[in-house]
């Protein structure tokens, strides 16, 4: 229900899902996705996209859509390739040169002091932060500008967009020679088209009242955690919460939980809570319109539950069921065994009545075209699980070595030694009298010889 077609096709196509919850980031995880971009991130807008930069922002994302597309006016069919990434920086942060990245204390002439402070004077200082208006250009940010368009496309040359910015048409901005701007009929954004030879770079200069930009209020917000303790049981809550005050949400719901995960179904509650926190007496039924489950089998696949839910408008649902954990095998742990072990996120998927809301304030062009459905995903989780104690076996091991060593020598050496009486002992001969006599004075001399030095 979740992951479906957003055109009919009419040949049947079969559906793989994956997930990869945890994964250790590295600069080179950006080289396949550059070689999927027309100009290989050499112009246009992708060539501000750095590995350094990327993924030191303070949150980062990456995205690859892949749809079939079917024209009427053709016979065969393409495949759509959508690429996105998104990225939060921190521009006080991403403005430090690369060769000197730890901050330094800013010289006293230099300091901008709180005046407002009772105790500021020429010794003291109350410094304030840089606003959040502090002016930047993309050569600071990213560490370069942009060489150019990309002049691997099939729009016309009057229509293309290479670079768009919300700021409304009162708002300051510098670009440099050789770019054309267009800016928006509803007055909050401005987009650039660039030359194929010209650098492009862009300046937003400090401004005393920075024009505001009304911000898109969100469909839904989702909160997902694990509760419980001990190591045997758990439990998954996941906090949905509609903002708006008049309509309602209907979404689907999709978790894929690792086959170590137990989960009880029969364990699922929904609450539903006002703004003020007081519960509402809805029934769940009200809530949960469907249910669909698919249990896990151990070591083959994990379980699948997807919900179709409505959340009332200006509430909060909490779903809360208790699961399960399983014993593992010593071999199935990973060598950061205490750490814990990542289980992939929710997946929200909202249906059409929301999809239409989205796409309120686009042309009319746009609404009239089917929009792609919106997903939503919530964070990843660590589940920690019993955890053997991995030292024991070689504790076993060296202590048994050490007993096996102490009883072989002792044994050995019973077994091998002679016991002989004094009696029985040969006797000795003059010349190895003699010999004992010179070893002796020689003793005494050399140690006279020391005494004297």
């Amino acid at each position: 229900m979740t992951f479906e077609l957003w055109e009919s096709l009419s040949r049947p196509l079969h559906l793989l899902h994956g997930t990869l919850p945890g994964e250790v980031v590295c600069t080179e995880n950006l080289t396949p996705f550059l070689k999927l971009l027309p100009c290989k991130g050499k112009a246009g807008i992708s060539s501000l996209l750095d590995g350094h930069r990327l993924f030191d922002a303070s949150w980062q994302s990456m995205s690859i859509d892949v749809r079939p597309t079917c024209p009427d006016d053709t016979d065969g069919c393409q495949v759509e390739i959508e690429q996105t990434v998104d990225l939060v920086l921190d521009v006080e942060r991403a403005k430090r040169p690369r060769d000197n990245p730890i901050p330094r204390p800013v010289p006293a002439e230099e300091l901008i002091c709180d005046q407002s402070k009772p105790y500021n004077s020429h010794d003291t200082c109350y410094p304030v932060g840089k606003s959040a208006d502090q002016g930047w250009r993309l050569s600071e940010v990213f560490g370069r500008n942009i060489p150019g368009g990309c002049p691997l496309t099939e729009e016309e040359e009057n229509k293309r967009q290479h670079v768009c910015i919300k700021v409304p048409n009162d708002g300051d901005v510098l670009v440099t020679a050789g770019a054309i701007e267009r800016k928006s009929p509803d007055g909050l954004s401005r987009c650039y088209s660039l030359l194929d030879d010209f650098p492009f770079d862009l300046v937003l200069p400090s401004q005393s009242q920075s024009p505001e930009v009304p911000l898109e209020q969100p469909v839904l917000h989702a909160e997902r955690t694990i509760i419980g303790r001990g190591q045997e049981r758990g439990g998954m809550r996941s906090i949905l919460a509609n903002p708006s005050q008049t309509n309602a949400v209907e979404f689907i719901y999709f978790e894929t939980l690792p086959w170590f995960m137990r989960p009880y179904v029969h364990t699922l509650k929904a609450k539903v809570r006002n703004l003020n926190g007081t519960v509402v007496p809805i029934p769940a039924s009200e809530i949960i319109k469907d249910v669909f489950y698919r249990p896990a089998m151990d070591r083959k696949r994990g379980t699948q539950l997807e919900l179709i839910l409505s959340v009332p408008a200006a509430s909060t649902v909490t779903l809360i069921y208790d699961f399960e954990k399983a014993i593992l095998r010593y071999t199935e742990y990973p060598p950061d065994a205490n750490r814990g072990f990542n289980v992939a996120p929710a997946v929200i998927r909202l249906l059409d009545d929301q999809n239409m809301a989205k796409g309120q304030g686009k042309n009319s062009e746009s609404r009239a075209q089917p929009q792609p459905p919106i997903y939503l995903r919530t964070t990843s989780l660590l589940l920690p699980l019993p955890t053997p104690d991995f030292s024991m076996p070689y504790n076993v091991i060296i202590l048994t070595s050490t007993v096996m060593a102490l009883a072989f020598g002792s044994i050995f050496n019973i077994l091998v030694r002679r016991l002989v009486a004094v009696e029985e002992a040969p006797e000795s001969g003059l010349k190895a009298k003699i010999l004992g006599c010179i070893v002796a004075v020689k003793d005494k001399l050399g140690g006279k010889a020391v005494k004297v030095e």
